[in-house]
C-alpha cells in the first residue's frame, strides 16, 4: 500500500520435542535476513510451544495519509500491471506431493523469497493516488479474489489478458495435473458468478487464476499515461519479471473478465 517498515517483533510457535532447535535457528534467521532487507529492525519477540510450526511478524510502519496505494481507486481506463507470475499454489502442492524436482521448485522458492520493496518503491516514485490509482498483494484469494477487491471497491471491472499472464515455471503442468491447494475450490466458489471468461478457457490456468498464492506479486493499476513509466521503472529496480496484463473497464454484471 506504500508503506514503509521500521519495526518488527516475532511471533514463533515451535514444538519443544519433535524437532531439533536448529530447524527453528533457521527460521528465525531467514526470517531476520528478510527484515533486514526490507530496512526493518527486529526490536523483540514471542515464542510459544505448540505443536504446529507458525512464524510471522507484527510489523510498525510509516504511510502518509494521502499517499495511501487502497483497493479503492481504480479508474476505467487504467492498465493492470502484476509484478511476480502466477502459479505457486500448483508448484508447492505438487512439492508436497514429491512430484517436482529441486531444480524446479528453487525456481519458485527463490520468487517466493522476494520482498515487494521494490516494487513498493516504484509505486512512490511514480506517484500513489496521482500516477498508481490502486493496488493490492496476491496472496490466499489468488490473483481473481484480490482483483475482485479492487473490482468491488472501485466501482468497475477488471479485464485480463489471459496470453499475457505470466506463470511460473512448472506451474501449468502441475496444474494441468490438477495439483492445487486447497483453497482454489473455496476461492471459485466464492467468485461464482462474478467472473466472466471465454467459452473455451484451459483448465489448467483456470485453476491458476482461482488458486491461492505465497507471497505473491502486487497488482497494480496505473492511469494509461503512465504505465510504461512504471513498467520501466519496475525493471530499473529489479522486478524483471513485472508485466503489463490488462485494463480496467466501466462497470457491468461481472466484476472480472479474462479474455
Amino acid at each position: 500500500m506504500g508503506g514503509e517498515p521500521l519495526t518488527a517483533l516475532s511471533l514463533v510457535c515451535f514444538p519443544n520435542t519433535e524437532l531439533d532447535l536448529s530447524v527453528l535457528g533457521d527460521i528465525l534467521r531467514g526470517g531476520a535476513d528478510k527484515c533486514a532487507e526490507a530496512g526493518c529492525t527486529i526490536v523483540g519477540g514471542h515464542s510459544v510451544r505448540d505443536p504446529e510450526i507458525k512464524f510471522g511478524f507484527s510489523v510498525t510502519g510509516t504511510i502518509h495519509p494521502d499517499r495511501v496505494a487502497s483497493n479503492a481507486g481504480a479508474k476505467v481506463g487504467d492498465r493492470l500491471f502484476l509484478t511476480k507470475p502466477l502459479g505457486t499454489g500448483a508448484t508447492t502442492t505438487a512439492f508436497r506431493k514429491k512430484a517436482i524436482s529441486g531444480e524446479v521448485m528453487a525456481v519458485s522458492i527463490k520468487q517466493m523469497a522476494a520482498l515487494n520493496k521494490a516494487a513498493a518503491d516504484s509505486m512512490r516514485a511514480l506517484g500513489i493516488n496521482t500516477a498508481i490509482h490502486a493496488a493490492t498483494d496476491i496472496t490466499g484469494f489468488g490473483l481473481l479474489g484480490h482483483a475482485r477487491n479492487i473490482a468491488a471497491a472501485s466501482g468497475v471491472k477488471l479485464v485480463f489478458r489471459a496470453g499475457a499472464l505470466p506463470l511460473v515455471v512448472g506451474a501449468r503442468e502441475f496444474a494441468a495435473k490438477k495439483m492445487s491447494s486447497g483453497a482454489y475450490k473455496q476461492n471459485q466458489d466464492l467468485l461464482q458468478s462474478l467472473v466472466e471468461l471465454p467459452a473455451a478457457f484451459d483448465e489448467a490456468l483456470h485453476r491458476i487464476i482461482f488458486d491461492a498464492e505465497t507471497s505473491g506479486g502486487l497488482l497494480i493499476a496505473v492511469a494509461p499515461e503512465k504505465g510504461d513509466a512504471l513498467l520501466a521503472d519496475l525493471k530499473r529496480r529489479g522486478v524483471s519479471q513485472a508485466v503489463e496484463v490488462g485494463f480496467i473497464e466501466p462497470a457491468g454484471s461481472a466484476l472480472l473478465k479474462i479474455i
